[in-house]
């Protein structure tokens, strides 16, 4: 007698589990190096679409537990980056317009959100999610060129951002039919592959500040 898997709900608890371990590593990095492990679009990003199918637009119970728990440990990624990255940008901004440049891109990044989701009919936000993803493996590649070391970085942090994108790829590719999340998902593969190969090359550098 076989017993039926549920592959879907393996791939979501796989998919919450990796980014939750994410989330964790990037804090911890954080607070070691001093210095913010996100990049600021992708929090404001990220801070967004949780708040929205959190408590807006919550999805089945088990997704709205899994994002209220992204959301905790991304508002203490928040709090590192207002700790932290004046100054890496001081020779830029001053305090008051770093402050201010955060705060306007995050309520610009939630009603642009809201904005779509209504425009799109995406009250699952699937296409946003994805999309903010495939974002977010490009800034996390220009943070380390920008800042060429791995302050607030980690191979493991890498490698398990591109596990839990990949769970919900793999998820959506075989119970939805959608060839633009296809599309997406595989550039997103690509490019935290490429991340994932040029902090590894900056491991072997033993460039980390």
């Amino acid at each position: 007698m076989t017993s039926h898997i549920n592959w879907f709900f393996v791939l979501q608890l796989g998919m919450a589990l990796f980014w939750i371990v994410t989330y964790i590593l990037i804090i911890f990095r954080g607070f070691r190096d001093k210095a913010y492990g996100m990049p600021m679009v992708a929090i404001c990003a990220n801070i967004s679409w949780e708040f929205i199918f959190a408590f807006i637009y919550p999805q089945n119970d088990l997704q709205q537990k899994i994002t209220m728990i992204w959301f905790a440990l991304d508002i203490i990624i928040l709090m590192q980056y207002l700790m932290y990255g004046p100054k890496e940008f001081k020779k830029y901004l001053s305090r008051t317009l770093f402050y201010s440049s955060f705060f306007i891109t995050l309520g610009i990044s939630f009603l642009m959100m809201l904005t779509i989701i209504h425009e799109i009919n995406d009250f699952e936000g699937k296409y946003i999610a994805f999309s903010q993803n495939l974002m977010m493996s490009g800034l996390f590649i220009s943070l380390l060129f920008w800042r060429g070391n791995l302050k607030g970085q980690s191979l493991a942090i890498a490698v398990f951002k591109m596990l839990g994108t990949l769970c919900a790829s793999i998820a959506f590719y075989l119970y939805f039919e959608t060839s633009l999340i296809t599309i997406i998902s595989v550039a997103i593969l690509l490019y935290d592959c490429f991340y994932i190969g040029l902090v590894y090359k900056l491991n072997r550098k033993k460039i980390t500040l």
